[in-house]
């Protein structure tokens, strides 16, 4: 029978679906944890029933289908801008000519057990003391989406990250402590950087400044951010332009942790 053509199977058809795997593969990974994790599945299952209507002949049913993801490809790319602008920024990165990054895209490969270098324990310690002081401050941590855009913005450093350090960063009378520190591994590698701020609605009234500027880094990249309110010493955790809650320090010592492992 005719439709049962597509059993015949060749090496360009298994690399088609690899392809096609690795794409929506990516995909989910930039959208995970985001309201568009939904209508990302439901994309794939509108999709996919097309494709099965096209694979049985079902013309009628199969040009409405088809109709509807055409016409629906503008509302897509309004949806999901910031999905799009991240994926855009990790194709163009400056990370991908450093070949550890580059490894970095291919968690898959590497070896059980392997973890981030970041000394998450000793940021997360230096969030605590700044928390009991009220001392504001706002930490981005680089994954896979470059900074050098706001990097630029800032003064360079190349300090091995530590609690004292980051302190002294913060500390309220440092020339340094205005505006935010970007991590790379496990170095400071800029101080007193200007992060775009979000011009989300929904954001709570009681959140300044920082806290927006936190959202607004995630929202356009993939990287991290914590931020301690210099009113009410609130250490707020904060990834894909959301705030992620957690019950005491361990879990969030543990959140940053697996985030930073899961950066492929």
């Amino acid at each position: 029978m005719d439709f049962l053509d597509f059993l015949e199977f060749n090496v360009t058809d298994l690399l088609d679906i690899i392809l096609v795997a690795v794409l929506l593969y990516y995909v989910y990974k930039l959208v995970r944890g985001s309201a568009a994790i939904n209508i990302f599945i439901g994309i794939v299952i509108v999709w996919g029933f097309w494709k099965l209507t096209e694979l049985l002949e079902m013309e009628m049913i199969s040009s409405l289908v088809g109709a509807f993801m055409q016409v629906g490809l503008i509302a897509l790319i309004i949806v999901f801008q910031q999905e799009i602008r991240k994926f855009l920024l990790m194709i163009g990165s400056t990370n991908f000519s450093n070949k550890r990054k580059f490894l970095k895209h291919f968690k898959f490969l590497r070896e059980d057990g392997l973890s981030s270098n970041t000394n998450v324990d000793a940021i997360i310690s230096a969030c605590d003391k700044m928390s009991s002081t009220k001392t504001g401050a706002i930490i981005v941590i680089e994954r896979n989406n470059s900074l050098d855009f706001i990097k630029s913005t800032g003064d360079k450093m190349n300090a091995e990250v530590n609690q004292p350090i980051l302190e002294s960063i913060f500390y309220k009378n440092s020339p340094l402590h205005d505006g935010a520190v970007v991590i790379d591994g496990n170095y400071v590698v800029a101080t007193r950087v200007i992060l775009p701020v979000s011009n989300k609605r929904n954001i709570p009234l009681r959140f300044g400044l920082r806290h927006r500027a936190a959202v607004g880094i995630t929202e356009k990249t993939d990287a991290l951010a914590l931020v301690v309110s210099e009113e009410t010493g609130n250490i707020s955790y904060i990834k894909n332009g959301e705030f992620t809650d957690y019950k005491d320090l361990e879990e969030l010592t543990a959140a940053v942790k697996d985030d930073l492992i899961d950066i492929d």
